[in-house]
């Protein structure tokens, strides 16, 4: 199971893209899973023959667990699979775990054969039999929507098993069939699970240990505000892009604002790469534009709406590939407000609204629109005289913005 993003403790495998008997080459979908935050699609690491599956559809397991046995045609598996299954059997625990138990092992098996993978140590347990005599495994069947719903109103999913839908698969309507739960005085408490469990996990160790600043700039954005309704006469786009595509430019420039921390090492990468703040009903999701800078304004605004769009469906484009992330809020009304470093990236540029307000220039008082922006920044790899520069070439951008055209 592979880890697609820090915060990923665990993966629900949600389909196989191969069949046991397939040649995979490198790079071929293998299968797709879902993670506490989005849906992803596996890509194979190596190249080979399925040799088995050992978690099928529906099956939630810890990351780096085995769950397949991929190698040559002629190459002796039966040790491997033998090992995989006894890790696998170690995991879940020989009496099969009831709904919503976690299992927990003090320290995970190593394998000894060369098996392409390991085992972590904590794994939320589905309700999952492993049988070593072939015997095949008990899956809960229920979407993502109604696990979420059966959390939300504290029911247990499996007294509902087998559901209404094909194959036994729990529905929403299996739900509200249920009715809606006496009314109570008591407060309601409900697990911290899911992509809210990651996100208050991943921010709260970014608190931790990444030495923020934070520096803040209000901008003429009246020159912005009208090359933005002359660009969208011609094509789709928004605001938000405007700024993506000046921050990718500016990050061009700046080889810090392209770097990030990976252990003991400084890692600078040749590409801006630019996550946008998806805002969701249960939490946030960052798709990533890759290369940004190397798009113009319109290719830029057809791949966020795309991206945008995937996060809504649940997938994530280039999970854990940004290096700077842009949150707007100015849709609200948000004036100004600082964020908090998504890592392992180096910043994090806070949008406000476009307002109208008082303008004195040149000693003249007038009315204008103003937008203030805060970047958070990781003081271990950019320093302040540095984000005052970013900052000053992103203003000079947006407040004459015809150089975005190209």
């Amino acid at each position: 199971m592979p880890q697609a993003g820090q915060s990923m403790e665990e993966g629900t495998i949600l389909c196989w893209r191969k069949s046991e008997g397939e040649w995979v080459s490198k790079g071929d979908i293998l299968l797709e899973i879902e993670t506490d935050k989005a849906t992803v699609e596996v890509e194979a690491t190596e190249s080979g023959i399925l040799r088995k599956i050992l978690c099928p559809k529906g099956v939630t397991v810890p990351v780096l667990a085995p769950i397949a046995i991929l190698g040559p045609a002629t190459e002796e598996i039966s040790s491997a699979l033998a090992q995989a299954e006894a890790e696998l059997q170690s995991i879940l625990g020989g009496n099969a775990a009831s709904p919503g138990t976690r299992v927990v092992s003090e320290s995970p098996p190593v394998p000894s054969a060369p098996v392409p993978v390991l085992v972590d140590a904590t794994v939320k347990a589905k309700p999952f039999e492993m049988s070593l005599a072939g015997r095949q495994p008990t899956v809960m069947r229920a979407s993502p929507a109604t696990r979420r719903a059966a959390r939300e109103r504290g029911i247990d999913l499996s007294t509902l098993m087998p559901g209404s839908g094909p194959g036994g698969r729990i529905l929403l309507a299996d739900l509200e069939k249920l009715g809606e739960p006496s009314p109570s005085i008591e407060p309601i408490r409900r697990p911290l699970a899911g992509m809210r469990r990651a996100i208050a996990r991943s921010l709260q160790a970014s608190k931790q240990s990444i030495p923020h600043f934070y520096m803040r700039m209000t901008m003429n954005a009246a020159p912005l505000m009208e090359f933005y309704r002359a660009q969208k006469t011609q094509y789709p786009c928004t605001l938000n892009d405007l700024l993506v595509l000046a921050c990718a430019r500016a990050m061009r420039e700046f080889p810090a604002f392209r770097s990030r921390i990976e252990g003991e090492e400084l890692v600078e990468f040749p590409f801006s790469n630019i996550g946008i703040a998806v805002g969701m009903d249960d939490g946030l999701r960052v798709p990533v534009i890759t290369g940004a800078e190397r798009l113009t304004l319109r290719q830029l605004a057809a791949e966020s709406r795309r991206v945008i769009e995937a996060a809504h469906q649940g997938k994530v484009a280039a999970m854990g590939q940004g290096l700077l992330t842009i949150s707007n809020l100015g849709m609200f009304g948000v004036e100004e407000f600082s964020a908090i470093i998504n890592p392992p990236e180096a910043a994090i540029l806070a949008v406000g609204a476009l307002r109208e307000t008082v303008i004195v220039s040149d000693g003249a008082i007038k009315a204008g629109r103003v937008m203030t922006v805060t970047l958070s920044a990781d003081h271990r790899i950019i320093d302040g005289l540095l984000a005052a520069r970013f900052l000053a070439r992103l203003k000079e951008t947006l407040e004459s913005p015809d150089s975005l055209r190209s």
